[in-house]
């Protein structure tokens, strides 16, 4: 089993900044592809950012140039700057891992709340 636990949500204005991080524990192994998701009441879960074993990174058309994912195998942690943040990033964020063929979603972690004020 793979535990994922996010932080460094919070409460920001538009235009601000924020790190996510997810730390990794347990079944360490399984940490080779990860993605950021984030869901808001009456919206449906999005998938924000991934990145895979080589180092390739995928973003959503809605967070592209505002999002950076990378993953230090050093700490275990995954991480995702997010710049000019605007009130529609607001939502429940979470980090997950996949089996990097089959991008098939294995571990969650329960997630971090991020709030964009107007």
């Amino acid at each position: 089993q793979l535990q994922l636990v996010e932080s460094g949500g919070g409460t920001v204005q538009t235009g601000g900044s924020l790190r996510l991080s997810c730390a990794a524990s347990g079944s360490i192994s399984s940490m080779k592809c990860m993605g950021w998701y984030r869901g808001a009441p009456g919206k449906e879960r999005e998938g924000v950012a991934a990145i895979w074993d080589d180092g390739t990174a995928k973003y959503a058309s809605s967070v592209k140039g505002r999002a950076t994912i990378s993953l230090d195998n050093a700490k275990n942690t995954l991480y995702l700057q997010m710049n000019n943040l605007k009130p529609e990033d607001t939502g429940m964020y979470y980090c997950a891992a996949f089996e990097c063929f089959t991008v098939t979603y294995k571990y969650w972690g329960h997630g971090t709340q991020v709030t964009v004020s107007s």
